[in-house]
């Protein structure tokens, strides 16, 4: 089969892998029909996070349908059009119980790499370094998912393959965000970031009760679509100062919960970006950690700071801010078993469309192309599809 691969840093291409075996009962294989680029993977791309092998099939949000089934398979059949959570659940161990499929006990392989940096391991993730499971990705024709009765979800006819495919990642990492924040009726939400995910952290809070969803970013297009959501916007490029416009904009308490979906490779301004810049690329740090910085200082007394974006080693981590304004901090890889049913239930209503997200689609052979694009935010680039 075909597949985008990662061979090094910068380093991508297509080629043609082994295809997908059954190995476990429970299996099943799924025909790709739609995946997407991720910010995500932009981390290991430019070689902040460790773990990636030469020849490696990346990518880990996704939707298809079924080929194959396992023998121990009794919730999902050839044929069915499913969406399947990045993040692996078992359904089976504690954390499955509580609710936290991300932390699935499970399903890394690889738990001893994780261990001595995380001190336990997370759930598997497909084509996300080996710490996290080694498993083949979503950028290729075919895919392995595995305890598939816990991960594949069935896709009703009136959901379409493209806002189906969003609900894999992007929407469900928006949608915990904006849950962590524990809104009440008028509450008003900042959002670092309006990527796909800071998109949907903005929307769900706004389908969650906030009475006000602002997002921060500097990318005109993703401006308008942020509006199209109903969140209000800063440009952080075009004001003196973000924490000053929302104490502004809330009555100089500041916002009620701040959500981060930016991670480490942010964009700030001034000597704070040539600070974190330099620190980055001489390897001192991984992190340029702007946006969680301003978050946590813009977050009003009491305040929810609720955590999205991929972080390693983070410097200048303003804890004594944390600690002497009483803020709660949250932060999880997403569990997204526990929110697509509902995503299903919002686009039967007409309060979500994920699929706008898409501004590029493409085929497979064209992945190099695709993330190029993508990570430079070219074109207007939020989601490049790509189609197997």
């Amino acid at each position: 089969m075909r597949a985008l691969v990662w061979n090094g840093v910068n380093d991508l291409a297509v080629e043609t892998v082994d295809d997908p075996q059954l190995i476990n009962p429970n299996d099943v294989i799924v025909a790709v029909r739609l995946t997407t680029t991720c910010g995500s993977d932009l981390h290991f791309i430019d070689g902040y996070l460790p773990g990636m092998r030469a020849g490696d099939v990346f990518g880990h949000e996704f939707m298809g349908e079924v080929v194959e089934v396992g023998r121990a398979v009794t919730g999902t059949k050839v044929g069915d059009r499913v969406v399947v959570p990045s993040f692996i659940a078992c359904n089976s161990c504690w954390h499955c119980d509580h609710d936290q499929y991300s932390l699935c006990d499970t399903t890394n392989p690889n738990a001893e790499l994780q261990q001595p940096i995380l001190g336990a391991p997370t759930g598997g993730i497909y084509g996300y370094t080996h710490p996290f499971g080694g498993y083949a990705g979503s950028h290729a024709q075919y895919i392995r998912v595995p305890f598939a009765d816990a991960n594949c979800f069935t896709v009703p006819d009136f959901v379409t393959d493209e806002q189906a495919l969003f609900m894999s990642d992007a929407v469900p990492t928006g949608y915990m965000g904006a849950d962590f924040c524990d809104i009440t009726p008028g509450d008003t939400i900042a959002v670092w970031g309006a990527g796909a995910v800071g998109l949907m952290a903005a929307r769900s809070a706004l389908l969650r009760g906030a009475g006000r969803a602002i997002v921060i970013d500097r990318i005109p297009e993703r401006f308008s679509l942020a509006a199209d959501f109903g969140a209000e916007t800063i440009d952080y490029g075009a004001v003196d100062s973000v924490q000053e416009v929302l104490r502004e904009v809330t009555g100089g308490r500041g916002p009620d919960a701040v959500i981060d979906a930016v991670g480490m490779e942010g964009h700030s301004t001034g000597l704070q970006e040539v600070y974190d810049r330099t620190k980055q690329l001489l390897r001192m740090e991984t992190d340029r950690a702007a946006s969680l910085r301003e978050a946590i200082l813009a977050c009003r007394k009491g305040g929810v700071v609720a955590v999205l974006g991929v972080y390693g080693l983070t410097d200048k981590f303003p804890m004594g801010v944390l600690a002497n304004k009483g803020l709660t901090l949250r932060s999880a890889q997403q569990h997204g078993q526990r929110y697509i049913p509902q995503f299903f239930d919002y686009v039967a209503q007409g309060d979500l469309d994920p699929s706008v997200l898409i501004t590029h689609d493409l085929p497979l052979e064209d992945g190099v192309r695709a993330y190029e694009m993508f990570k430079n935010k070219d074109d207007g680039c939020i989601r490049v599809a790509l189609r197997p």
